[in-house]
């Protein structure tokens, strides 16, 4: 039985990484079919390839700062000028788009009420997190850069578990990335692709045979 949802932030509480990121391309100039290029290089070799390391690993376990990894991105970058893109802020301009997704925190209200345990597991960029309200819905948050792990690693899902106390098979993981919830699988957990509220929702519905608001 299910007992207990493991869950990312950035793309699943917030809306698209893809939305946000159109965003600053065109309020920035950013020259999109580059930036496209560059990215899926480091993303690919982040999350699928797993030989060696690039940048993307050390900023995500903490191990260098957002600074300096937007002064790495930024001169593999180029506007619509030709120029690269002004590095300072970079990250935040990039993530200014995320919005709440409110559907998805009253999921999380409502499996807590009916005694279901919830961790937040989330790969940081070194961005800010909006926790106002996060004690009623989390018992448990995992941020990698304050930790010093990252997903896809296995070591990360552990600590996820230890945190609320229960076993992969007693878990759900729910990501927008395919290379983590193939990670949280191979433990034993639960996974959930997520691609929109209704649909995640529906899913968490059947496995944890609750009825949860979409609304």
């Amino acid at each position: 039985m299910v007992t207990g949802v493991l869950i990312d932030w950035g793309g699943v509480l917030t809306t698209s990484l893809s939305d946000s990121i159109a965003r600053w391309i065109a309020a920035d100039r950013i020259d999109g079919d580059h930036y496209r290029e560059v990215m899926r290089e480091l993303i690919d070799h982040a999350y699928r390839e797993g030989n060696g390391e690039n940048a993307i690993h050390a900023l995500e376990r903490g191990e260098i700062d957002g600074p300096s990894f937007e002064r790495d991105l930024a001169a593999r970058l180029l506007t619509l000028d030709g120029a690269p893109p002004v590095a300072e802020g970079l990250l935040e301009r990039m993530f200014a788009g995320f919005e709440r997704v409110d559907a998805m925190y009253d999921m999380l209200r409502d499996v807590r009420v009916n005694g279901v345990k919830t961790c937040l597991v989330s790969n940081s960029w070194s961005n800010t997190y909006p926790r106002d309200d996060w004690d009623e819905v989390f018992d448990a948050v995992v941020i990698s850069g304050e930790v010093g792990m990252r997903k896809p690693e296995a070591r990360i899902f552990h600590h996820a578990l230890d945190r609320i106390g229960l076993a992969g098979e007693e878990c759900v993981f729910v990501d927008d990335i395919e290379a983590n919830i193939l990670a949280a699988r191979a433990l034993g957990i639960a996974g959930i692709h997520h691609r929109d509220a209704d649909t995640t929702i529906a899913e968490l519905e059947s496995l944890l045979r609750l009825t949860l608001r979409r609304a």
